[in-house]
């Protein structure tokens, strides 16, 4: 009898392996949760990697306002059921407030605006690693990032 592991679990596993390892690594870390299906994933992996503990870190929704409710509703249910706590950074609050200049016409996107929320949410708790969902089949800036994105004290 031979033991094998697919290709999947070894992916899940490698994927578990990271995330122990950034977390043992950082004092702040924090996971961007919006409810999506690329966050829900990475919070399942999340949850795999401590299980039984509760998660050691929050999770983070940068809000665009422009949520489905059904989303929100299964995000917050998540949260709740997984006792996790949940900071939202709002890019109304930033429009209400100056911070950032809602887009106008026909391709206006608040998706560009979640930056100053984002940036103004690490800096205010102080997170020292945020593990972000996505896949880098959607944007030739991830297609060069492996598993780490090492950012400046601006974001970039």
């Amino acid at each position: 009898m031979s033991y094998q592991i697919t290709h999947l679990d070894a992916l899940e596993s490698e994927s578990i392996h990271i995330i122990r390892e950034a977390v043992a690594e950082s004092e702040r870390p924090v996971l961007l949760f919006s409810g999506g299906k690329d966050s829900a994933l990475l919070l399942r992996l999340a949850v795999k990697a401590f299980h039984p503990a509760r998660l050691p870190f929050p999770v983070m929704h940068v809000d665009t306002g422009h949520n489905f409710p059904e989303v929100l509703a299964f995000r917050d249910r998540t949260v709740a059921r997984l006792g996790v706590d949940l900071i939202v950074a709002s890019v109304q609050d930033a429009i209400d407030e100056g911070r950032v200049v809602e887009e106008t016409g026909a391709d206006a996107s608040r998706n560009r605006l979640q930056i100053e929320p984002l940036l103004r949410a690490i800096e205010a708790n102080r997170f020292d690693a945020v593990f972000g969902g996505a896949r880098r089949d959607e944007e030739k800036a991830r297609a060069k990032e492996r598993v780490f994105s090492f950012r400046d004290e601006f974001g970039q």
